[in-house]
């Protein structure tokens, strides 16, 4: 059985998870108490007001009735128009309440919403990184997005509603009963045949759900494709659009087709129910009819019953009617649950270990091996690897020789599945993650374009420190951003991308500068830049290391970089290639032994050459 996907269930069973309402009343009970007390308290008092107006209706009806008799017609218009005036009061009560009622709910439906997205937003934070690399748990939060905002919040509504209906049921159940009991029993049969028609429905349409949220994901994508900004350049460029757009067609037109197969198939049947239900009822007005022209009851109590019997069907129904919703609702609400049971595999040691400060020895990586939990073959491979303290190392290789991997296990973003990574003796498993981490400034290959301003991209570097604007320009001019902040309309306040208002944008290069910065804001003991002047042009390049030694002074450094002129200024070079360290030395000395780095080395320096 796939994740998420619901077998065949009787009814029973249907009828069980229907009323499994502990984990959605106590979420939104802890979200909101004081606004769910109200709500109850609301729906007891709008439960009562159908008696009520049945009753008033009746003494409407029979004080008029009573009047066309009479031989004082203005006293039995006084008789009539006292009810008359009382009904007014209370269809003004009703619209109060009804008022306070909607207010209510509505501050609730927002403060749950609110509070459900946060929910959500914390556990995708503390979710390890191999979920976000691995499509099934894209499908298990897509869904958890669709369910988790609106379900909790719709079984109690849902409930609500249920119970004010109830209420109301039982009033007029109470009064057909004492009419005439099979007009009461004929009343609970009539609802019965919609109700198996909605309960089968529900849990088809949670399996179609289930089963299509790959195609949705996608046509999904499809819809970023055409409407987002990393696109923009090369849809138009590539002319991908007609392309793009057929594809996103062709997938709702399958989505369309299903849904609307299984709606005509609902369509169907509830139509057959309804008929039942119709027949039902016309068959108890005929029986209070005959009973008013026969004499056993008045005008008044004909419309009263009449009234009631439609009412009760409409109550019945939506009692009926609530329970398959709050089954429904409870089979999404699954989804919700199953993302927020997601257990991280990185987790905070029972009895942590603290790392030195700073730190005296450096890391080291002893018979490191690692396999993506999606992949089937190892991309580090019996690793040895040392950066010591104060060091700074430069490593090189091929594409997807396992470079950037070997930067998640040092930020320990994975562990490793055999070996240890320790810093200064100390395995990284015995340490908190969020300390190390602290420890470590990175700039990625694929550093983020935060769309926020100049201060604040940089700022994110090092989000809970209390530095001033000095600290945030000195970490500019290391990674030569300070030159971009001059030439900002409104420098250091200046709004970056163009995804909002005033907002400027930069080049690929400028965009660079801002992501060092932001790790040089950080002023972390070691610095991991992955191919920090890919988009650098070489005025730019030659400025950031040309003091490169003095901002890494004190720190322990990594440099990945597939431009060796930029590496040869390291301590140490590695040479890495399929998962395991194959050269490793000074410059000088790499290029010595004449091996791999110095077939590479001169390789790049040969192409320079032939350009110049």
């Amino acid at each position: 059985m796939q994740p998420g996907k619901a077998g065949p269930r009787g009814m029973r069973e249907r009828i069980r998870i229907a009323l499994r309402l502990d984990k959605a009343i106590k979420l939104v009970w802890r979200i909101a108490p004081g606004l769910t007390l109200a709500n109850g308290a609301l729906v007891i008092l709008q439960g009562l007001f159908p008696l009520v107006q049945l009753f008033l209706i009746k003494q409407i009806v029979d004080s008029v009735g009573a009047g066309i008799g009479a031989a004082d017609k203005a006293a039995a218009f006084k008789g009539a128009l006292l009810w008359i005036v009382l009904m007014g009061v209370f269809a003004l009560l009703q619209a109060l309440v009804h008022s306070v009622a909607s207010l209510a709910s509505e501050a609730q439906g927002l403060k749950v919403t609110d509070a459900v997205s946060d929910m959500i937003h914390k556990k995708s934070m503390e979710a390890d990184l191999a979920y976000y690399e691995n499509a099934q748990y894209f499908e298990t939060m897509h869904r958890a997005q669709g369910a988790g905002a609106s379900r909790p919040l719709q079984i109690v509504n849902g409930l609500i509603q249920m119970s004010r209906s109830l209420v109301s049921l039982a009033g007029i159940l109470a009064l057909l009963f004492a009419f005439n009991w099979w007009i009461g029993l004929v009343l609970l049969v009539a609802a019965l045949p919609n109700t198996f028609v909605r309960l089968r429905f529900s849990q088809r349409m949670f399996d179609f759900q289930v089963e299509h949220t790959r195609m949705e994901r996608r046509a999904w994508y499809y819809h970023f494709m055409l409407t987002g900004q990393p696109f923009a350049k090369e849809m138009r460029l590539l002319q991908l659009g007609e392309e793009i757009r057929g594809r996103f067609q062709k997938l709702r037109k399958v989505i369309r087709k299903n849904r609307l197969a299984l709606f005509r198939s609902r369509a169907k049947y509830e139509l057959m129910a309804r008929g039942t239900s119709a027949i039902a009822m016309f068959a108890a007005v005929g029986y209070i009819a005959w009973s008013t022209v026969g004499g056993a009851i008045s005008v008044g109590a004909l419309v009263m019953y009449y009234q009631g019997f439609q009412r009760g069907i409409g109550y019945l129904q939506s009692v009926l009617g609530g329970l398959v919703g709050l089954y429904e609702n409870n089979l999404f609400l699954t989804q919700f649950h199953e993302f927020m049971d997601l257990e991280p595999e990185i987790n905070l040691p029972e009895s942590p270990r603290v790392t030195p400060t700073p730190i005296r020895r450096g890391l080291r990586l002893k018979k490191v091996t690692f396999t993506y939990p999606a992949g089937n073959k190892p991309v580090i491979r019996d690793l040895d690897f040392r950066m010591d303290a104060g060091e700074v190392v430069a490593l090189v290789g091929a594409n997807g020789c396992g470079k950037t991997t070997l930067v998640k296990l040092l930020c320990r973003l994975y562990d490793p599945d055999d070996g240890r990574i320790t810093v200064d003796g100390i395995d990284l498993r015995d340490v908190d993650p969020r300390e190390w981490r602290r420890k470590v400034g990175v700039t990625f290959q694929d550093y983020i374009q935060y769309h926020m301003t100049l201060e604040e991209n940089i700022r994110l570097g090092n989000i809970g420190a209390d530095s001033g604007m000095d600290t945030v320009k000195a970490a500019a001019r290391k990674a030569g951003a300070d030159v971009l902040a001059a030439k900002l309309a409104r420098g250091y306040a200046s709004p970056l991308g163009k995804w909002f208002e005033e907002g400027e944008e930069l080049s690929t290069g400028e965009w660079q500068k801002v992501a060092l910065a932001r790790t040089f804001f950080r002023d972390a003991e070691i610095v991991i830049l992955d191919e920090p002047s890919s988009a650098l042009d070489p005025e730019a390049e030659a400025e950031l290391f040309s003091h490169f030694r003095k901002v890494m002074r004190g720190k322990t450094a990594l440099l990945i970089s597939h431009r060796y002129s930029t590496v040869r200024m390291a301590d140490r070079i590695c040479v890495l290639d399929d998962g395991h360290i194959i050269e490793e030395g000074s410059h000088a000395e790499l290029m010595a032994r004449k091996g791999r780095y110095y077939h590479l080395y001169c390789l790049q320096a040969r192409n320079y050459q032939e350009e110049g």
